[in-house]
């Protein structure tokens, strides 16, 4: 500032260059940051500690939004601070980039220190181990299943802007997990499935039914879906968790149109001893609680709906290995129903960016790349590798 004036060539000139070092000169200087997308408002949160000229960075999460390209960027700007003299404090749930990046490590677990110290001299299944509290040698459990009925069924599906081309089966008693970067458009495929994005071509059959039907109505037919944004999307902050948790199905919450609350919170009590989530009351507001906790409410709303088709986009992105473990227990379990209880097995769709997760938690995978699905391959023909090769285009 010149007194009470902005400098506005030499703001721009700051902006730009921060954008730079981040690797990101494209994102546009006028646009509103709320217009940007989730990796886009990351990087410019990076960027603009970097503008400022921070001595010591925290960085929250940073790459939870991030396609692979922009993470190594990120990495590559660390490692240029750190030589240059600055203190980093990076919190993460991705315990390979905690080996990669850091010197020291420090273990949170329910708000205390259960453990630390130099990270070359420890294994990420020690690190896990301190965040869970056991051995999380089974953190992707493999339920027995065995794939039955056609759920859902795609063919050559495009929406207005994505997807362009996609053709996909889903069957009760499978995880199929859709890889692909950020913009290759696999969650505009989940959101044209679940009705919130027009159907411009191709076919689309849920059961029995065919063509593309608004969000309520895929409600009613048993399919659910979990945003990759909970908190602008997934979840309505200002509620309370139980009133989350029933807003699908209130008809059996009282007589004709009214919703008695203490049947309301006898059946979100019930949800909530069941998917382990942690909170006071049902009454509590749904904003106070951690996301992983957050995201569990997302997905006991599902289970209260009675859904059987499961659309999960980004399920556990930004919540510990704790919440992980028992998201996966819970996607296998729902995957392989219970007969004694009578509950036939669910089809889940599955989106995540997080490759260790597709490949340990699906039966099938398909990759896409700019708006176009590739065929489903069992997860025992794909590495990590090979899924990146079609991610980006090089297969």
């Amino acid at each position: 500032t010149r007194g009470p004036l902005v400098r506005r060539r030499e703001l721009r000139a700051r902006a730009a260059a921060a954008l730079a070092e981040v690797g990101r000169p494209d994102v546009p200087l006028d646009v509103a940051a709320g217009r940007l997308s989730v990796a886009e408002q990351q990087l410019v949160e990076i960027a603009r500690s970097v503008a400022v000229g921070s001595r010591v960075l925290v960085l929250d999460e940073p790459t939870s939004s991030l396609a692979q390209q922009d993470v190594q960027r990120l990495f590559a700007l660390i490692r240029r601070l750190r030589a240059q003299g600055q203190a980093i404090i990076y919190i993460s749930h991705f315990l390979e980039e905690v080996k990669e990046l850091g010197d020291r490590f420090t273990v949170l677990r329910d708000g205390l220190v259960s453990g630390g110290g130099a990270v070359a001299d420890v294994a990420p299944a020690d690190i896990a181990a301190m965040m869970v509290g056991r051995q999380v040698d089974d953190l992707y459990p493999r339920s027995p299943r065995t794939p039955g009925e056609t759920v859902l069924e795609v063919r050559h599906l495009a929406g207005a802007a994505k997807p362009v081309d996609a053709s996909l089966t889903l069957r009760r008693g499978e995880v199929v997990g859709v890889a692909g970067i950020v913009g290759a458009g696999r969650t505009e495929l989940i959101r044209a499935v679940m009705g919130l994005d027009p159907v411009v071509g191709g076919e689309l059959r849920v059961a029995a039914l065919g063509g593309w039907q608004n969000p309520a109505i895929r409600w009613r037919q048993g399919v659910g879906l979990v945003s990759e944004d909970r908190k602008r999307e997934g979840l309505a902050l200002e509620l309370s968790i139980a009133e989350n948790i029933t807003l699908p199905r209130l008809e059996r919450l009282g007589p004709g149109r009214l919703v008695l609350p203490a049947a309301q919170q006898r059946a979100a009590r019930g949800l909530i001893d069941r998917l382990g989530i942690k909170c006071r009351s049902p009454r509590d507001p749904v904003a106070a609680l951690s996301g992983g906790n957050q995201q569990k409410v997302a997905l006991a709303r599902l289970l209260h709906a009675g859904c059987d088709v499961l659309l999960l986009d980004e399920p556990t992105r930004g919540i510990d290995v704790a919440a992980k473990a028992h998201i996966y227990r819970l996607i296998a379990h729902l995957a392989a129903g219970d007969a004694a209880a009578g509950r036939p097995p669910c089809a889940v769709l599955m989106i995540s960016s997080y490759l260790p997760e597709l490949l340990g938690v699906c039966d099938r995978i398909a990759v896409m790349y700019r708006g176009r699905l590739g065929p489903a391959a069992p997860v025992e023909q794909l590495d990590e590798h090979r899924i990146m090769l079609a991610a980006t285009g090089a297969a």
